[in-house]
């Protein structure tokens, strides 16, 4: 959500709020702000139009820890994930029928390595990477069509690993680092 390097001018998204509000409650279960200060904070949440108001509001609370394991999934439709968003150490991606957009460019990814483990049946993946990331596909399966991914010639150090594993049945899957 709010990460040292946004812009506090930047206009707030709703999975934004829904995030902030989440923490001010767990910070009130957690007995670590009054009943009262849970009401101001969640007056200001709902009412920030930045990141910057939203971080005002969010002074002082622990830094949301990304889950370990996360799942997406879906029988058919699309599966997106892009702007700035937490990546798990473990991402698991199910679709039978649809496509998967997984954008990690501007996502905030804690882990030095990142697993990402798709089970898909019919339908392609796209997956932007970081410009620094290495991707290794190695335990990827694939049935129908072979994986689109070139190495980036030069990458600076200490970007994460980005592993995919699992099956693709019937799509392709494409990886390209991020432009900028």
């Amino acid at each position: 959500m709010t990460s040292s390097s946004e812009d506090p001018s930047t206009p707030l998204s709703e999975d934004d709020r829904e995030t902030a509000v989440r923490r001010l409650q767990e910070a009130y279960a957690d007995e670590r702000i009054s009943h009262e200060e849970m009401d101001e904070r969640l007056d200001r949440v709902l009412t920030a139009k930045t990141h910057g108001d939203l971080a005002v509001a969010l002074t002082s609370l622990p830094e949301e820890k990304p889950a370990a394991t996360s799942a997406i999934g879906a029988a058919g439709g699309r599966i997106r994930r892009g702007g700035v968003w937490r990546v798990p150490r473990v991402l698991k991606v199910e679709s039978a029928f649809g496509r998967v957009r997984l954008d990690l460019s501007r996502a905030v990814i804690e882990h030095p390595v990142v697993d990402i483990e798709l089970r898909l049946g019919t339908g392609g993946a796209r997956i932007t990477v970081p410009r620094d990331a290495i991707v290794e596909v190695e335990g990827l399966h694939t049935g129908w069509k072979d994986v689109r991914y070139r190495t980036r010639r030069s990458s600076r150090p200490g970007g994460p690993t980005i592993r995919i594993s699992g099956a693709m049945e019937f799509g392709r899957l494409k990886i390209r680092h991020a432009r900028r």
